[in-house]
């Protein structure tokens, strides 16, 4: 499938542009959802957003960020993974950080996200996190048809059908990201 100037392959057939923990993930999906899990390799020095988008002609709105987030409620600390579209920002400090009911929320440190999923950085996935962690699916990225996510690794990107990232273990649909202008 071509999608912007990149062609897309099923990502099952494709585990060396994968995570460890991603390949792993996609093949325990039922077959209907592991077959529309597509990935592209990428030049990894365009794996941000923005330098992703503009080359490979993409909006930055069928695009989306999985964003690791460290919540501190007293003595104890969590982490949990929230997915907004490339054009949105996250509401860590309103939505988000209600939701999870912590007293402090920031973004995890680059070095603690790449420890704690076990994926590089720029390439983070909601596909094969930890599976105690929450995942806080905006409502806009659910209800997209296909997007670009991460594979884990800054190679490869994955083309996934919002509702599939919705129905991932620990996805909750919520209304997390705020609209630019």
């Amino acid at each position: 499938m071509r999608f912007g100037t990149l062609d897309f392959t099923p990502a099952a057939d494709s585990p060396a542009l994968l995570a460890a923990s991603t390949a792993a993930s996609v093949g325990a999906m039922p077959a209907a959802d592991a077959s529309a899990v597509l990935v592209s390799a990428i030049d990894p020095g365009l794996a941000d957003t923005a330098a992703f988008c503009e080359h490979y002609e993409i909006s930055m709105g069928d695009g989306a960020n999985c964003v690791i987030v460290q919540a501190r409620r007293g003595e104890r600390t969590w982490h949990a993974a929230c997915l907004v579209r490339g054009a949105d920002r996250l509401d860590v400090n309103g939505a988000v950080r209600r939701h999870l009911d912590a007293r402090k929320l920031s973004f995890a440190p680059m070095d603690a996200a790449v420890q704690l999923t076990a994926m590089e950085y720029g390439g983070i996935t909601p596909i094969g996190l930890p599976a105690d962690w929450q995942i806080l699916v905006d409502q806009s990225v659910a209800e997209h048809e296909r997007l670009i996510v991460g594979s884990g690794i800054r190679a490869s990107k994955l083309l996934v059908p919002g509702a599939l990232l919705a129905r991932l273990p620990n996805a909750e649909v919520l209304p997390i990201a705020q609209r630019p202008g």
